[in-house]
């Protein structure tokens, strides 16, 4: 496992709240940077480079680190992705550009994420400012949704002189950078801070305001000369079996929010609790309740871990911080008289391979048990906006398999007004932050190259003196 995700050891009884939410890892020092920076063999062709959704120039970036030329590196960073703080803490580095490192397999691969980090939070503590609104062109552009691919798009545009604004119906910008991530791995105010780097653009962040209720996508269609839709996906479906409203059973996305948005000893959590699921939110969702103060937390999964869809190193986290895992187990009903009190399961075995590719769970006829747990959190996915689909619809867009359907080389739809990124158009591959940056950045690219032209793309997003 690679050093920045490696499980933090910790006994939960011996440290106060705070500290256990604390970032997995403390900042790089000066000269832990330094010396960091100076095994990178800055390779011809990096193949980290190409491992990086936003194709970063990492080489460059860690030799302006190693030279102290910190500010330069973070330019470096910032140029090819604007939420690079973030994605210094959530990428799966290990599967991206720490992964490809050609110091992976013989030696320790650098740690690009957290020197990235390094440089990113430099820069952003000194409100050093890199970029400047565009000259003005006359264009009018919507987003639709403040995550990471409108927030991105957003920026980009702003740079290239656009007139940009951003509808987000939470309280709060930022998506699920803002309210999905643990806070030890990413706290709220890095999110925050990014929003205002977009917003010093002279991008209009409009937040609790509703697209379809509060203004509508005829408004915004009509009113702008392209609309960017990067809605993400909704909340997390119901399990459909017996007992899952008794009090106790909860959403993962909303128990997560809780810790980025309330005093964290104000957050109600069990000391047996349950997580049905096995992506990263449920990790997440586990790893939470073993911080905030879980006695016991069984994560259960009708798969085997071989069909697990969370990385690899966030089980290994998970097992690290004292999660428990019944694999091949399928809950069945939720069990309580007025509040939950255990969960029904029925062990599984796999059978012949689904749509999904991995091969489906059958229920092993009477194997029956109760887990005993005073709070169930489901983790299960989350549900497409299907409401909004009917709507676009109307506009001409198209969908697969519930997602919106875009050109993956301009991200624009059917609707040739209308651009998509994000989560909300991942119908395949994973869906992650630094995918729906680049997602953003191509947008705002076509988006220009269809409303301005191509020619003045190389003068556009001078960076300030």
């Amino acid at each position: 496992m690679a050093e920045h995700y490696k499980p933090v050891k910790y006994k939960a009884w011996e440290m106060s709240l705070e500290e256990r939410f604390q970032e997995v890892y403390p900042p790089l020092s000066e000269r832990d940077a330094t010396v960091e920076a100076n095994r990178c063999l800055f390779c011809y062709d990096a193949p980290c480079m190409d491992a990086c959704p936003t194709h970063i120039d990492i080489p460059t970036f860690i030799k302006k680190i190693a030279t102290g030329n910190v500010k330069g590196s973070a330019r470096t960073i910032l140029e090819s992705n604007l939420l690079g703080a973030t994605c210094a803490r959530v990428c799966p580095v290990q599967e991206l550009c720490e992964g490809a490192c050609v110091l992976e397999h013989d030696h320790k691969p650098i740690a690009i994420g957290r020197l990235q980090r390094y440089a990113t939070d430099y820069a952003i503590e000194r409100n050093i400012k890199f970029f400047e609104k565009g000259k003005p062109n006359g264009k009018k552009v919507a987003i639709v949704g403040a995550g990471p691919a409108g927030l991105s798009c957003a920026g980009e545009l702003a740079k290239l002189g656009f007139d940009v604004t951003v509808y987000e119906r939470q309280k709060l910008a930022g998506g699920l950078d803002t309210y999905g991530i643990v806070v030890f791995r990413e706290p709220i105010e890095v999110s925050l801070r990014e929003v205002k780097m977009i917003e010093d653009l002279g991008v209009n962040v409009k937040t609790g305001v509703n697209v379809g209720k509060d203004i509508t996508f005829e408004e915004l269609i009509e009113k702008n000369d392209a609309v960017f839709v990067s809605i993400g996906l909704g909340d997390v479906p119901n399990m459909e079996i017996p007992g899952e409203n008794l009090p106790g059973v909860h959403d993962g996305l909303e128990f997560i929010a809780e810790t980025k948005t309330q005093p964290l000893n104000t957050i109600k959590f069990g000391k047996r609790v349950a997580i049905i699921g096995a992506g990263n939110t449920a990790i997440d969702a586990a790893t939470i309740a073993r911080r905030l103060g879980a006695e016991r937390v069984n994560m259960i999964y009708r798969r085997s871990e071989a069909e697990m869809t969370a990385y690899h190193f966030e089980y290994e986290f998970a097992l690290g911080e004292g999660v428990s895992f019944m694999f091949l187990t399928q809950p069945i009903e939720v069990v309580g008289n007025g509040r939950v009190e255990g969960l029904k399961c029925i062990r599984m075995d796999l059978g012949t391979p689904d749509q999904s590719g991995r091969r489906a769970p059958v229920p092993v006829p009477n194997s029956e048990f109760i887990v005993e747990c005073d709070m169930v959190i489901k983790a299960i996915g989350q549900k497409k906006h299907t409401n909004v689909m009917q709507k676009l619809a109307t506009f001409g867009v198209q969908e697969t398999k519930g997602y919106i359907a875009v050109d993956t080389t301009t991200n624009r739809t059917a609707n040739p007004k209308i651009f998509a990124g994000g989560d909300c158009v991942r119908s395949i591959g994973e869906a992650s932050t630094v995918m729906a940056v680049q997602d953003g950045k191509i947008a705002a690219r076509a988006i220009h190259e269809q409303l301005v032209g191509k020619g003045e793309l190389a003068h556009a997003g001078k960076c300030c003196k």
